[in-house]
C-alpha cells in the first residue's frame, strides 16, 4: 500500500510539475510571438533608416551637381562679358586713334592682330557659356 500511495504522490508530483511546465511555455510563447514581432519591426525599421540615408545622400549629391553647374555657367558667363568688353575697348581705342590718324601701318597690322586675337577669345567664351 505505501508503494501504491508513494507511486500515486510521485505521479501527481509529476503531473503537477509537468502542468507548470507546460503554463510556463505557454507564457513564453507570446513573449517569444512578440520579441519575434519586435526584431522585425526593427529589422525593418533598420532597413527603412538606411534607405532614407542613401536617398538623402543622392539628394545632396544631386544639390552639389546644381551648385557646381550653376558656379561653372557662372563663371562662363563671367568670361564672356569681360572678353566681349576688352574687345569693345580694345576696337574703340583702335577706331579712335585710326580716326586721329596716329596709327602707322605697322601699328594698325598689331592692332587688328589683337582685335583679332580678342575676337577668337570672345567666341571661345561663348562656346563655353554654351556648353555650360
Amino acid at each position: 500500500m505505501k508503494k501504491i500511495f508513494l507511486t500515486l504522490i510521485l505521479l501527481g508530483l509529476t503531473y503537477h510539475f509537468n502542468a507548470q511546465e507546460i503554463g510556463i511555455k505557454e507564457l513564453h510563447e507570446p513573449t517569444l510571438l512578440k520579441s519575434i514581432d519586435n526584431e522585425k519591426a526593427t529589422e525593418k525599421h533598420k532597413k527603412e533608416l538606411k534607405k532614407s540615408q542613401n536617398n538623402q545622400k543622392k539628394a545632396e549629391k544631386s544639390q552639389k551637381r546644381a551648385e557646381k553647374a550653376l558656379r561653372k555657367k557662372e563663371q562662363a558667363q563671367k568670361a564672356f562679358n569681360k572678353s566681349n568688353k576688352k574687345l569693345e575697348n580694345t576696337q574703340n581705342k583702335y577706331e579712335a586713334l585710326k580716326n586721329k590718324g596716329k596709327l602707322s601701318p605697322l601699328d594698325e597690322s598689331k592692332w587688328l592682330k589683337k582685335i583679332e586675337r580678342l575676337n577668337t577669345d570672345k567666341k571661345k567664351a561663348e562656346i563655353k557659356l554654351r556648353k555650360a
